[in-house]
């Protein structure tokens, strides 16, 4: 009898092909690098007298330009959920969790989006996000933290987050300590944090990166990227009296880029995905979105507060499936990037990530020009 995991994927393949979504047609990725940067519209991140050239030249012209990429609501954190779950924002995810508190459903149950509604911030483990996909496919996965546990005062080197019910002690960075809890997904869901010791094995400091990119039998199927609250442009000035904002960006990622790009893992199989969690503005023309975004039925406000979204953002795509200056104007945001994900690791879309509209990237970002690999074994 098939275990009930592979019937799953069996299951998606074939709904995949009969909805013409070209499943086999995806190169055969096997490792995916997310990075995830703030607070930067496309028009100030990609113009041409960017203060990133690195970001906003270098890198497409060895991969991808996502020019209509989107983020999908305001502030912070309610992106970074929606990457990892395709959970739609609530009041409290709005406000980036001042208070670290459970999440209270107004019903029992996922609605037919996938969606939990209600407001709060550490969701029951009836939501499922991509890590729990990932773990019951036998694929393994690891989120890197900048900072993370650098003040062991303030919150610990793994699975940092405060007691649940209390209120946040990292929102603001210190001269010390530049870690940030709301940039930090994983640790919203119970299904990651009730296991301590699956938690402090996953939820990692970013200092571990290069040991596990020294060898792909080391480094995980999905691996993703926090910087602090300076290298990632959030701070300008930073807590530490350093240069912030978009040059911040541009030493951050000429230091791991590279790194990441000269891996086994990325050169064999490997795709690399740099964005931002919104647009710097929260008024309605920083507010905007794509792909027939919705809501949470119920929510207090719309995504992007005064709009329907978080702003045209942009996003960078390297991987050796990808041909060199590719530009896109498809229009994505992140819960395409999340179907993207899941699409390629077989798995099926998670909450918004399902919806009409949302598309996985497609031919638009991958070239068979860029000479596939054979998938990894």
């Amino acid at each position: 009898m098939m275990h009930p995991v592979h019937l799953r994927r069996v299951c998606l393949l074939v709904a995949l092909a009969f909805a013409g979504l070209a499943h086999a047609a995806l190169p055969p990725v096997r490792h995916v690098f997310v990075l995830v940067l703030e607070n930067k519209s496309f028009s100030h991140t990609f113009a041409p007298e960017s203060a990133a050239p690195y970001l906003s030249r270098e890198l497409p012209a060895r991969g991808a330009l996502l020019r209509e990429y989107h983020g999908i609501g305001h502030y912070s954190l309610d992106n970074y959920l929606a990457l990892i779950s395709g959970q739609a924002p609530n009041y409290e995810t709005q406000m980036d969790c001042q208070v670290f508190s459970e999440f209270q459903a107004s019903r029992a149950v996922l609605d037919r989006n996938g969606q939990l509604h209600g407001a709060g911030c550490v969701y029951p483990k009836t939501v499922r996000t991509l890590t729990d996909q990932l773990k019951d496919a036998g694929l393994t996965w690891r989120a890197y933290m900048q900072d993370m546990g650098k003040n062991p005062d303030r919150e610990r080197a793994t699975c940092a987050h405060v007691p649940v019910g209390t209120p946040e002690n990292t929102d603001a960075a210190t001269a010390a300590d530049q870690y940030a809890t709301k940039h930090n997904p994983f640790v919203y869901f119970h299904s990651v944090i009730d296991d301590l010791a699956y938690c402090d094995a996953h939820v990692v400091n970013l200092d571990l990166l290069p040991q596990d990119l020294a060898d792909a039998s080391r480094t995980p199927n999905f691996v993703f990227i926090t910087p602090n609250l300076c290298s990632d442009g959030h701070d300008d000035p930073c807590a530490d009296g350093s240069k912030g904002g978009l040059a911040a960006i541009d030493s951050f990622l000429r230091h791991w880029v590279p790194q990441i790009e000269a891996s086994p893992a990325f050169q064999r199989d490997g795709l690399l995905v740099i964005t931002f969690d919104e647009s710097s503005s929260i008024s309605p023309a920083g507010s905007t979105a794509c792909c027939g975004e919705h809501g949470l039925p119920g929510a207090k406000y719309p995504p992007g507060l005064n709009g329907p979204g978080g702003g045209r953002i942009g996003a960078v795509v390297l991987s050796p499936f990808v041909k060199p200056g590719t530009v896109s104007e498809r229009p994505y945001n992140h819960y395409a990037l999340l179907r993207t994900v899941e699409q390629l690791f077989g798995l099926a879309p998670l909450g918004y990530a399902g919806a009409v509209g949302v598309k996985a990237f497609g031919p638009d970002v991958f070239s068979a020009a860029a000479a596939p690999r054979p998938p990894a074994q």
